[in-house]
C-alpha cells in the first residue's frame, strides 16, 4: 500500500519533516537514564550527538579564531553528557556553562566531569523552550555569554508535535537574550539547510560565517549531511 502526502502528515509550519519522539522530554530522560546507568557500570560516556567528528569540528573552529579568547564565556545549549565542554576545557577555555532540560543528562555530565577532574564547568537544568523573564531563578540564564553553541537542541525542538512553533519562537528569543551584543551563536543541524536556518532565525540574527561540513553528491547536486553556521545578533 502506498502512502499519499496527506497520510504522512507533514506539518504546515515550515517543516518538511514530521514530528518525532526525539522531540519529547520523556525520550531524552529515558535515553540519559540508560546512559547514566551505563556510565556508572562500565564508564561509557554515551552518544555524542552527530558524532565526534562534528563535535571536534566545532571545537577546532572555536580554538582557531583569533578573536576568540579562552576566557570568553561559552554556553552549551542542550549539553547532554557534557563531553563537548570537557574537550573545550582541555583546550584551555575557562568560562564554561552547560544547560539541558533533562536533569538526568545534567547528572551524567557532572559525573563525567568529576571523573575527569574538571571542576571549571557549571552545569544547570534549564529548558530553552520556556521564556526567560526577570523572575527566572536560574544562574545559567542570569548572565550574558560571548558564545552560545547548539549542536542538535534546535533539531530536537523542531521535532516537537503541536508545541513546535511556540517553542521555536521562545528558543530564538532566549538565545538572543543570553548573547552579548557582539557575541556569536554557533548552531549545527541535520534537519535544516543553511537557507532554512537563516530564514528561521532572521528576526533576531544575521549570518556571519559557515563552518565547513562534509558534503555528498546525489543526482548531480551537492549537499551537506550537516549544516553548521555562525550567526550574530541583529
Amino acid at each position: 500500500m502506498s502512502l499519499s502526502k496527506e497520510d504522512i502528515l507533514i506539518p504546515d509550519d515550515g517543516r518538511d519533516f514530521s514530528s518525532s519522539e526525539l522531540g519529547t522530554k520523556d525520550y531524552w530522560d529515558n535515553a540519559y537514564e540508560r546512559e547514566l546507568k551505563n556510565y556508572k557500570e562500565i564508564g561509557d560516556v554515551g552518544e555524542i550527538w552527530f558524532g565526534e567528528d562534528s563535535q571536534d569540528r566545532i571545537i577546532r573552529w572555536l580554538d582557531r579564531q583569533d578573536d576568540i579568547n579562552v576566557t570568553d564565556s561559552i554556553l552549551d545549549i542542550g549539553t547532554g553528557n557534557g563531553v563537548m565542554l570537557i574537550e573545550l576545557a582541555k583546550c584551555g577555555f575557562t568560562d564554561l556553562t552547560g544547560i539541558d532540560y533533562s536533569p538526568v543528562a545534567i547528572q551524567l555530565a557532572k559525573n563525567i566531569a568529576e571523573s575527569k577532574r574538571i571542576a571549571s564547568i557549571n552545569y544547570h537544568v534549564a529548558d530553552m523552550a520556556q521564556p526567560i523573564t526577570a523572575e527566572t531563578n536560574n544562574k545559567a540564564l542570569q548572565k550574558k555569554y560571548q558564545i552560545c553553541v547548539d549542536k542538535g537542541t534546535f533539531d530536537a525542538i523542531s521535532l516537537m508535535d503541536t508545541q513546535y512553533t511556540m517553542a521555536r519562537d521562545v528558543y530564538i528569543q532566549n538565545v538572543h537574550k543570553l548573547l552579548n551584543s557582539e557575541g556569536i551563536f554557533v548552531i549545527t543541524s541535520c534537519n535544516w539547510t543553511k537557507e532554512q536556518l537563516l530564514d528561521i532565525f532572521a528576526s533576531d540574527f544575521k549570518f556571519f560565517k559557515d563552518i565547513p561540513t562534509p558534503t555528498f553528491k546525489f543526482g548531480g547536486q551537492v549537499g551537506n549531511k550537516v549544516t553548521s553556521l555562525v550567526l550574530k545578533p541583529s
